[in-house]
């Protein structure tokens, strides 16, 4: 039996779910921004005690890993690099537009078509969104890269097939994309921790462990600070 508490704080979801044997038995989420820190170990402690469990019944904690929010991923890997060094348990470390792919392919009540594309995207910074391309079964066809979304933008690949594009960077390139006719998008997509249960799994039975001491978040670029409002 594998029990894997599984962290997602890449976005503007702080989300949070207990998985035994790849199946999630609670879950809890907020969909609000700079929220993560507040929360985060409250959750924890509520799935912990809902599952009637103790931390030490914890076999592995799973953790969104990024590209997403700088502030975000800094508060759920050092949260799980925490547990992992109080635990001696073991890290895993799940890309979070896989996850998301994952999310639309296994955790809706709908039947996604064999040959579309599925484009998750992560709201960066103004027309750039963190983006990657997955096939139905979700594996990754084009390569993760921070992308500023103009009408130009994945010209080639809908030439050739459907794309589905979802997420919060989704949400502001509709207008822009959305008049190619390949280009269709997915509303109300939120990200979420149980989107992390099919891959934690996988990784866990493979033993595909992170160094706790040395593993950092994937930010993908660097951190810009903003300026202080006066």
């Amino acid at each position: 039996m594998s029990v894997i508490l599984q962290i997602e704080t890449a976005t503007t979801s702080c989300s949070v779910a207990l998985a035994i044997d790849g199946k999630v038995v609670a879950f809890k989420q907020i969909n609000e921004r700079n929220i993560h820190a507040e929360v985060i170990t409250l959750f924890i402690d509520e799935l912990v005690a809902t599952a009637n469990l103790t931390y030490t019944d914890l076999d592995a904690i799973a953790v969104s890993s990024g590209p997403g929010s700088y502030t975000g991923l800094r508060i759920g890997v050092s949260t799980a690099k925490g547990l992992c060094f109080a635990l001696d348990k073991p890290l895993i470390a799940i890309e979070t537009l896989e996850a998301m792919a994952y999310g639309v392919i296994y955790g809706n009540d709908f039947t996604i078509d064999p040959n579309i594309l599925l484009c998750p995207m992560i709201d960066a910074r103004r027309m750039e969104v963190y983006c990657s391309l997955f096939n139905a079964h979700g594996q990754k066809v084009r390569p993760t890269s921070a992308d500023i979304i103009d009408e130009h933008s994945f010209a080639e690949e809908l030439k050739q097939s459907k794309i589905l594009f979802f997420g919060d960077g989704a949400d502001k390139c509709e207008a822009t994309l959305g008049v190619n006719p390949n280009a269709q998008f997915l509303p109300g997509f939120v990200n979420s921790a149980t989107f992390l249960t099919q891959k934690a799994v996988e990784k866990f039975d493979k033993k595909e462990f992170e160094d706790v001491a040395y593993f950092e978040p994937y930010y993908l670029k660097d951190f810009i600070a903003g300026k202080k409002a006066l």
